[in-house]
């Protein structure tokens, strides 16, 4: 089983298969466009520049799950994304990645990819966990999705390779885009 198994839709509605992408290393990001999470994208488009060219592609699937922090449609989301950002990268159709609406991806990815823990000497994580706990309790435990920014990478063969937490800035992980590219 591999990625390549599903149909997304892009930003405008029409559907993709993630076959396209075969080949390639790939980051699978939820994303949203009013969290404070957001200033990533510059990061992640900093990333997808430097290594587009050799293979890379980033996927973002914009999220209104956590704080309504994406209240408008996909389109505006990949409008925000593009003039606010510079964001180049592949931008899908708005997506719910918990409950029983999740799309069957993330459904999958998180299968793959289980959520680790959360580290209460690092404030960043203590004070989302505190959120959850006060807001999403179902999503405090198990492998669900924190927040937005939770990021998948994923290897040539479709393979979910590593699941980064919202707080883990691409800078943290390029190493690991690097050593999939070479593979």
């Amino acid at each position: 089983m591999s990625i390549y198994q599903f149909e997304v839709e892009n930003a405008y509605g029409d559907k993709v298969s993630l076959e396209e992408f075969k080949g390639k290393v790939l980051l699978v990001v939820n994303t949203a466009s009013k969290c404070r999470f957001t200033y990533q994208f510059e990061e992640l488009q900093k990333l997808y520049e430097k290594y587009q060219k050799q293979g890379f592609e980033i996927l973002g699937f914009p999220c209104n799950q956590f704080d309504q922090q994406e209240p408008g449609t996909s389109d505006q989301a990949a409008s925000f994304c593009q003039l606010k950002y510079g964001v180049t990268f592949p931008m899908f159709a708005k997506i719910d990645v918990n409950g029983k609406d999740a799309h069957p991806l993330f459904h999958y990815l998180k299968q793959e990819a289980p959520f680790q823990g959360f580290d209460e000497s690092n404030m960043t994580e203590k004070l989302l966990k505190i959120k959850l706990a006060n807001d999403y309790p179902e999503w405090l435990v198990g492998d669900d999705i924190k927040w937005n920014f939770t990021k998948y990478l994923i290897n040539k063969n479709g393979q979910v390779v590593d699941r980064y937490e919202p707080w883990e800035e691409p800078v943290d992980f390029e190493q690991n885009v690097q050593k999939l590219l070479e593979e």
